[in-house]
């Protein structure tokens, strides 16, 4: 299994937002990083913006060919 690449960035926060973030991230048992990109990756999933995985367009692919 291949790893993923991941990025670097930096990310401005009010202190106010930040310390939610913080607290939200210790009540889940994540690191802040880990809750961030939690956060992101729910918003993307639930916005139907983060690409179709591989096996997922196969086993599609596969139903509808079975006709």
């Amino acid at each position: 299994m291949a790893k993923k690449a991941t990025k670097s960035f930096i990310l401005r926060v009010d202190s106010d937002t930040m310390d939610a973030i913080e607290k939200w991230a210790a009540d889940e048992f994540r690191s802040t990083n880990g809750q961030l990109q939690w956060i992101i990756t729910e918003a993307l999933r639930k916005a139907r913006r983060l690409p179709k995985k591989k096996h997922e367009t196969d086993s599609q692919e596969e139903s509808n060919g079975a006709d």
